[in-house]
């Protein structure tokens, strides 16, 4: 799992990303607007946390770019309490705001509670319509019919298309999701992948009901 780290308070950001990391997150650091806008492009992080003031801009800014192109969680960080911030992030998409200063305890659980929302944090079950994947057991049931056994990376696959149901989640995120590390997994690969899942739970692999193709874009998840 994978977080992105915006704050220009280079003690802060060395603190939050030392706690995340020795929970076994993966942690990608920006101090400003921009590299966090690239940071988000190359890396595709499953959760951001984001400062308000920063060199640049704000995350008011990064988080509308965030949105523009992903429903990964996103928590906004500030050391105002004033309500127009938290009313402005919440507008603009963010699942969650902390006001500093704040003890990195604290900090991990609302990351964990964001992920367990989202549907992103491993074990247990999670569902859209009707589909219904056990993490654990690596099975997926759809409505009433016996539980199709996956393979873990089927698994994985559909766990960030489940948390993401309706939406087009793009071919580089979940490369990353599916194996681990950007670069590891290729295109090809991901459309194998999906090949095979398809004639798992498609009553027809030809004209899928749920795994839909978007042309150049990525996949999505229909769960009607």
């Amino acid at each position: 799992m994978k977080i992105l780290i915006v704050d220009d308070d280079q003690d802060l950001l060395s603190l939050v990303g030392f706690a995340l990391s020795q929970s076994g997150f993966a942690v990608v650091k920006a101090t400003d607007v921009g590299s966090a806008t690239r940071a988000f492009a190359a890396e595709a992080p499953d959760l951001a946390i984001l400062d308000i003031n920063l060199p640049g801009g704000t995350g008011f800014d990064i988080c509308e770019t965030i949105r523009k192109q992903s429903r990964i969680p996103v928590m906004m960080l500030t050391a105002r309490g004033e309500e127009e911030d938290l009313v402005r992030a919440l507008d603009l998409g963010a699942d969650d705001y902390l006001t500093k200063p704040f003890s990195p305890r604290t900090l991990l659980a609302r990351v964990r509670a964001l992920l367990r929302r989202a549907g992103l944090e491993a074990g247990g079950a999670m569902s859209t319509g009707a589909l219904k994947l056990d993490l654990e057991a690596h099975t997926l049931q759809i409505n009433e019919a016996e539980p199709v056994r996956l393979t873990k990376l089927e698994t994985r696959l559909l766990q960030i298309l489940i948390a993401n149901a309706g939406h087009v989640v793009g071919t580089e995120r979940l490369l990353t999701h599916v194996w681990g590390h950007r670069g590891s997994g290729d295109r090809q690969l991901l459309k194998q992948l999906v090949h095979r899942l398809r004639q798992k739970i498609e009553a027809d692999p030809a004209a899928p009901r749920y795994l839909k193709t978007e042309s150049g874009a990525g996949y999505r998840l229909g769960s009607e």
